[in-house]
């Protein structure tokens, strides 16, 4: 039982450092390397089933006393690993012009892997061992992983991210301490009297009796030291873990805000907490000046700023202002401050204002009431943090702060608004980076515009700020985005839309309802007044755009005039040299703009530009997947290649006889568990972060409840037959692709604790079947070949470092519903292999 406990705490300390990784990459990194931690996961639990295939002797071993060793091996690696990337750093922008970042980019990943080595080994090493008890084993393991998933969540509150590293090390050693709780403790057994002995021998029997108890003490002390010493070392662990040492901080990349706003010489950091999901930094530097949006006819500075940083990036400023302020200068001359010439004294709906600076921008152009909706708390805690500073933007009465994802917000309010503000909280990056590719963003979808649109009152504005970007793109994509979703709530686009641009901005403002002539010529006169270009107009002349920053052609006007007019949206979106399609919740990668047309410029850029990997993001994807396809292959065929000369070779030899090609199916039966069970998670990963409003609280949730009841399912596996459960899975993956739009639309407005109820119960069903596979596939390999239970596992992890960075690119290019689709036709493949493998033979087949 000790054994099972020892396996529950030491998947709890794998999950901990796998899901926290991801944070520790998020800051100190980007959004591309904390998604390389779950490959790597995988592929040192891959490489552990290899290993122990290939050395059959380490499996002959008792686990009792290598399980311990290898939860000391997981907790050094994991402190070492992780103070490998901070005192050998990789550079990603320098990767494209200096071949030795390739070779860092490698050790990182090798190195990190090898703690999840260590924890798949102990996990292989019970199942080669106790295969009648895999069940349990796989159990053990999976609930403990859950259990991982709710420490994560809670550990960098207490600790930072730094410190659950160290958290994560302790809960490894408090494993090994519970492994050696087993009942194989040193014992002592008194020899019997000899009957009848000579006095020499009598007196040689008790010289040997004395040394065996002396023995026996000298090992019961060592026995207990160690226990005591692993004790200590736990202890010292969490206690450093609430107080991290300077030496394990987070080194930031260069390229992010917070790194180039520390470099001015009067920079102060005087902020900075970690949550859940999310480091919250506040810098104070005379360097920080931001006016977003404003014009070349600006006749007032900006004010002194703070700098507010989430996760060490996109900035936003805190500006310096007094308590109940009623009117500042320096918003008249802002694209933003247009809504309210429109509208004044409006109630406005500030969705994701970071520091406040939309917040700011309504108040001081009369807004009378303000709700700020700010998912992130501790954000609002830092603003609030700096009350004489900012004025206390957060705290004047005229405003609300609602602690809600703004999607949830805008879905459940019954109130409406005069003006709806989707502030811009990324800063400009070239388009051809690919910098944001990856990242999911519910905020810009046509379901989220339409959401948005519905909280508007008649003759409402929603107002939407995006960079411009050569050629035109993301304001492109924008622009549709507000064109289909007009066209979905029954308005007409041209007549409801205005577009204005600035030297770095464009600003869109989407009416309910037409404009009128009246608001058409004071949008006129408020851009011809601060220098602002008009980009789109109902009935806007050809002469009237292109007029201050004068471009060689006017291409933003010809792009939103085309959209609007082409009798082929479809035709139009496809001869576009981006993808500006508008996203949906089924595909919500806003920052994804690539085509395959654009890949030999892509590749010619490649070193000759400053920019992380000089090229689309998509490459990024592209190269993880070769090299995962290349780990995996290596992984699955290296024991086939020592099968020439080892134990395993007699072993598959006779069972080869004996079965056929069974054998092979079996592996082959474990591929398609790996690849399906990550084309089912990743999904759904993904898709729950628009219900639970964040990343963090998605993957938290969605592994915990899938672990959890796959842990469970794994428990009852015996009493299911495994064609059911493969039959079940794929109709309640497709059930997932058509049901969970619906129950979201239903169940958005609910408040975030009853939202978590309503996903794990929703998972609950998938989870418990997803578990039970495995576990019975390992009950017919037992009763076949025991000596490849190793490998087994081993192609099945390694198989899921494919399957995890498939799964992205699949989403990337073809949505969430296609992955599930390939999760589910994998549990079929596999419900054939099965039906395969228990087909009756020919005549002619070996006996069995």
């Amino acid at each position: 039982m000790m054994t099972y406990a020892g396996l529950f705490l030491l998947s709890a300390a794998t999950l901990t450092f796998e899901i926290n990784l991801t944070r520790i990459f998020s800051v100190a990194q980007f959004y591309h390397f904390a998604f390389m931690i779950v490959s790597l996961a995988l592929l040192g639990f891959g490489a552990s089933g290899t290993f122990l295939t290939l050395f059959p002797r380490l499996r002959e071993r008792d686990p009792a006393r290598t399980l311990p060793w290898l939860s000391w091996a997981f907790a050094l690696t994991a402190v070492g690993s992780y103070a490998l990337t901070l005192y050998v750093p990789f550079d990603s922008f320098r990767i494209a012009h200096d071949w030795r970042q390739g070779g860092v980019l490698a050790l990182h990943y090798v190195a990190l892997a090898t703690p999840f080595f260590c924890s798949g080994a102990a996990i292989a090493l019970l199942l080669a061992a106790q295969p009648e008890q895999a069940a349990r084993t796989y159990a053990a393991n999976l609930t403990g992983s859950a259990a991982g998933c709710l420490l994560a969540v809670a550990a960098p509150s207490l600790a930072g991210g730094e410190g659950a590293v160290l958290f994560s090390a302790a809960l490894s050693l408090l494993a090994a301490l519970t492994f050696q709780l087993h009942p194989a403790r040193p014992t002592y057994h008194r020899p019997p009297p000899a009957a009848h002995a000579s006095r020499t021998t009598h007196h040689a029997s008790r010289f040997t009796h004395h040394v065996s108890r002396i023995t026996f003490h000298v090992s019961r002390f060592t026995f207990h030291a160690s226990r005591l010493t692993q004790a200590v070392l736990a202890l010292i662990f969490i206690f450093a873990a609430l107080r991290p040492p300077a030496s394990l901080q987070i080194r930031l990349s260069p390229y992010k805000s917070l790194s180039y706003a520390l470099l001015y010489p009067d920079a102060e950091l005087i902020f900075r907490r970690w949550n859940s999901f999310s480091r919250v930094d506040v810098v104070r530097s005379s360097s920080i000046r931001s006016l977003p949006g404003s014009g070349f006819s600006c006749p007032s500075p900006p004010p002194p700023q703070l700098g507010l940083t989430v996760d060490g990036d996109d900035l936003s400023p805190i500006s310096h202002v007094t308590p109940g302020f009623t009117a500042l200068e320096f918003t008249d001359c802002l694209l933003t401050a247009l809504p309210y010439r429109l509208r004044p004294r409006p109630s406005v709906l500030v969705l994701e204002p970071r520091g406040g600076f939309d917040v700011l921008v309504a108040l001081a152009e009369g807004a009378r009431a303000v709700t700020a909706v700010e998912a992130n708390p501790l954000i609002v805690e830092a603003v609030r943090a700096q009350r004489e500073w900012a004025g206390g933007v957060y705290d004047d009465p005229r405003v609300t702060v609602a602690p809600e994802e703004g999607r949830a917000y805008a879905r459940g309010t019954l109130a409406r608004y005069d003006v709806i503000v989707l502030s811009l909280t990324a800063p400009q990056r070239t388009v051809t980076s690919g910098a944001y590719s990856l990242a999911e963003d519910y905020r810009y979808t046509v379901q989220a515009f339409s959401d948005y649109l519905a909280r508007l009152d008649e003759g409402g504005l929603l107002v939407v700020t995006r960079w411009l970007q050569v050629p035109p793109s993301e304001e492109i994509r924008a622009f549709a985005l507000a064109v289909e979703a007009v066209e979905r709530a029954g308005g007409a686009p041209r007549a409801s839309i205005v577009a204005l641009r600035s030297y770095q901005h464009m600003l869109i403002l989407v009416r309910r309802g037409p404009f009128t002539e009246e608001e058409l010529e004071i949008v006129r006169a408020f851009a011809a007044l601060r220098a602002f270009d008009l980009v789109y107009l109902p009935g806007l002349r050809p002469d009237e755009v292109n007029r201050y920053n004068v471009l060689p052609e006017p291409t933003y006007y010809r792009a939103c005039l085309a959209l609007l007019e082409t009798a082929d949206r479809r035709a139009w979106y496809r001869a576009y040299p981006f993808d500006v399609q508008p996203p949906r919740d089924d595909r919500p990668f806003f920052g994804h703009f690539f085509k395959w047309r654009q890949a030999p410029e892509v590749l010619a850029m490649a070193g000759h530009t400053w920019q992380p990997f000089g090229g689309a993001g998509y490459f990024v994807l592209l190269a993880l997947l070769v090299l995962a396809l290349l780990a995996a292959g290596v992984l699955i065929l290296l024991p086939l290649v020592a099968r020439r000369s080892s134990a395993l070779a007699a072993q598959g030899k006779r069972e080869e006889a004996r079965h056929g090609g069974a054998l092979s199916a079996m592996l082959g039966y474990f591929a398609l568990l790996g690849l399906g069970y990550l084309c089912v998670e990743i999904p759904l990963l993904q898709r729950f972060i628009l219900f639970l409003g964040h990343p963090a609280y998605a993957m938290a949730t969605v592994l915990f409840a899938l672990l959890l009841f796959s842990g469970l399912g794994s428990l009852i596996s015996r009493r299911v037959p495994l064609w059911l459960v493969l039959i079940l899975l794929p109709v309640f993956v497709g059930v997932y692709v058509l049901g969970l739009p619906a129950l979201f639309a239903v169940t958005l407005a609910v408040p975030l604790a009853g939202r978590l109820i309503v996903a794990v119960v929703a998972l609950a069903p998938a989870g418990l079947l997803m578990g039970m596979p495995f576990p019975k596939g390992l009950a017919l390999l037992e009763r076949r070949a025991p000596a490849l239970i190793t490998w087994a596992w081993g192609v099945n992890g390694a198989v899921s470092v494919v399957a995890s960075i498939l799964a992205a690119l699949l989403a990337l290019s073809f949505g969430f519903s296609a992955v599930l689709g390939v999760g589910a036709a994998c549990y079929l493949g596999a419900w054939i292999t099965v039906a395969a493998i228990h087909a009756p033979r020919s005549p002619s087949s070996p006996r069995r």
